[in-house]
């Protein structure tokens, strides 16, 4: 039945929804979820993660899994990534686009497989409000030998976060994750007491994932970090352990805040099908070695340079918080709009992403965002707006 005859659509919930309520979270509905906005305030979870240890529920951004002989042709005819030449056990940021070289997604694709046999294994990861579509995508593309499912209704993700993220996870499990770099991915036993362990590749995500946890070094915080695939039935002990351990309980505000001071990129925000990876500033993740849809199109854009590039602004005047949508000035005339704007807890100001003309992107450049109806001066500046404390061992 349709939402149109009047009735409230009924949120989806994580398999922590008992675990937020028990630790006092504000919550609220994002992108057809239930999910924490905050637990005991933003600011202070912003600063627990820079500072120390956060844990995410972020079971809401979709599961799927991606399996066959030429599920690397797929996903690599779809995305940006160069995907048959990912070598098991690593992790790649990539967009899937529109044939304009728009974006539709960013999503993480981890490769899962040992490398040993012609089927590929992959778990990729797009976000909450595109999963089903990101899914429907793909079946249409999809080979007869590539398997695709759902894998939401089976598992729970956890991201923990920051500089003493390493050394929680190896106190709390007894894994050693040296070994395991940035934007690589492994499995380890999900039972604490089960044995060192410094990660192996083996079989596809089943139902349940058995005795595992898939983990990979990844976020969305800019600090050294880690995202646990794990079984929903198993999600509600591993945050309350991790929680006994020392991590705070962080929610989508300060999920916010963090990936604002980075300069990441936010589904609907930065991009909505109406931009490309090269106006984000996001060369690095398209590899034109491989034939994807969009690539035309990105391709014509390199040549020409784009018009537009997303930029950073930091504000002058220390009391002046920019929102989304401020109007973004320079010489008194409209320029550009914010995409994202909000207090930077850690600079103590005011910080804005926002797409400007090309000739105006340069770090140094004067411009003004409109706060509250008041032009505020502010500066072009490098990104991310905040750098990443060291990591911790202890």
């Amino acid at each position: 039945m349709s939402a149109a005859a009047g009735a409230p659509t009924e949120l989806a919930r994580t398999p922590l929804a008992a675990f937020h309520r028990r630790h006092g979270a504000h919550l609220v509905p994002f992108a057809g979820w239930e999910m924490p906005l905050y637990y005991a305030g933003i600011l202070a979870e912003h600063r627990a993660v820079r500072s120390g240890v956060g844990l995410f529920d972020v079971s809401h951004m979709g599961i799927l899994t991606v399996d066959g002989g030429r599920a690397a042709d797929l996903l690599g005819r779809r995305t940006t990534a160069n995907v048959a030449a990912l070598p098991p056990g690593r992790v790649r940021y990539t967009f899937l686009l529109e044939g304009t070289g728009r974006i539709v997604d960013d999503l993480l694709i981890s490769r899962i497989d040992p490398g040993d046999e012609l089927a590929k294994r992959f778990v990729v990861v797009p976000n909450a409000a595109r999963a089903a579509e990101i899914e429907e995508i793909l079946r249409q593309h999809r080979a007869p030998d590539t398997t695709i499912r759902r894998r939401n209704d089976r598992l729970g993700l956890l991201a923990v976060q920051g500089p003493s993220s390493r050394a929680l996870l190896e106190t709390t499990f007894g894994w050693s994750l040296a070994r395991l770099g940035f934007y690589h991915a492994a499995f380890f036993p999900a039972a604490p007491g089960a044995g060192a362990s410094d990660g192996r590749l083996g079989p596809a995500v089943p139902d349940g994932l058995g005795p595992e946890l898939l983990v990979s070094r990844t976020g969305y915080t800019g600090e050294l970090g880690y995202e646990l695939f794990v079984r929903a039935e198993d999600a509600d002990r591993i945050a309350e352990s991790l929680v006994a351990a020392g991590a705070t309980p962080a929610g989508l505000g300060a999920r916010d805040t963090l990936r604002l001071e980075k300069g990441y990129l936010l589904s609907g925000q930065e991009f909505s099908r109406d931009r490309t990876p090269l106006e984000a500033g996001q060369e690095r993740f398209v590899e034109f070695d491989h034939p994807f849809v969009g690539r035309p199109a990105l391709e014509k854009e390199r040549e020409e340079g784009p018009a537009a590039r997303l930029a950073g602004i930091a504000l002058t005047e220390p009391d002046a918080i920019p929102r989304h949508g401020a109007r973004v000035l320079a010489a008194g005339a409209p320029v550009g709009t914010a995409t994202s704007g909000g207090l930077s807890p850690q600079l103590g100001k005011g910080i804005v992403l926002a797409y400007l003309p090309r000739e105006l992107g340069r770090p140094g450049t004067e411009v003004a965002v409109e706060v509250r109806g008041r032009p505020v001066p502010g500066l072009v500046v490098e990104l991310p707006f905040v750098r990443a404390a060291p990591a911790r061992s202890s």
